[in-house]
């Protein structure tokens, strides 16, 4: 699973996810992309389980990349818990996402690859997203 080293603040306040992401928004190593079309939060786990649906199908074929990294720490209070006493402690990781961020790539031959490469890792979000390919610089 991902997730930091080391940081700087133990624990995080919620934040709010409006706006399109501006930074991530292309795709910038492989010829496909994952891109995300809502905002939303994901989890270690489940970067780490599209990941292996993702490397199932690219395997020998082509290469993939990560685009996400999951740094924002969640916590949680025990169950049956009264209130009071404090923030909880972090429980796991998540990587923020606003819509326009490409999430993942792969270098492929063609897009019907790419397409059943990421319609395996799709199930596996919590959000909507759709494929893009690279826009040639020139072309």
């Amino acid at each position: 699973m991902l997730a930091p080293r080391k940081v700087k603040h133990r624990k995080q306040q919620k934040g709010r996810m409006k706006g399109l992401a501006t930074r991530g928004s292309e795709v910038s190593f492989g010829h496909f992309g994952l891109k995300a079309l809502e905002p939303g939060w994901i989890s270690s786990r489940q970067i780490e389980a599209a990941r292996v649906a993702i490397t199932r199908k690219v395997r020998k074929h082509g290469k993939m990349w990560i685009r996400i990294f999951p740094d924002k720490p969640i916590t949680k209070k025990p169950a049956e818990t009264r209130m009071g006493k404090g923030k909880g402690v972090p429980e796991y990781w998540v990587a923020v996402i606003k819509p326009g961020r490409v999430l993942f790539e792969v270098e492929v031959a063609d897009y019907e690859q790419a397409k059943e490469a990421f319609s395996t890792a799709v199930h596996k979000l919590p959000i909507k997203t759709k494929v893009v390919s690279r826009r040639e610089v020139g072309a």
